[in-house]
């Protein structure tokens, strides 16, 4: 999700991943100039409406996040 404070741009990553015996992690990152990186990622209410919007084209995702009534679609 692309966004900005002030000046600076940059976008917050919302990744599922899959460990070695199938359990589920969701990672929350940003990125600055297409580098991933660690640490607080914040998201304003607006964002958070974008996310849930966007889960409609992560399934698997929005069932991990607790949200198994998303409607599937791109």
């Amino acid at each position: 999700m692309p966004q900005r404070s002030g000046d600076k741009r940059f976008a917050s990553i919302v990744q599922l991943l899959e460990g070695p015996k199938g359990e589920r992690f969701v990672r929350f990152a940003y990125t600055t100039g297409g580098t991933a990186r660690r640490g607080p990622v914040t998201l304003r209410a607006r964002d958070v409406e974008r996310l849930l919007a966007g889960l409609g084209g992560c399934p698997e995702l929005a069932r991990t996040l607790g949200f198994p009534e998303v409607k599937e679609g791109c």
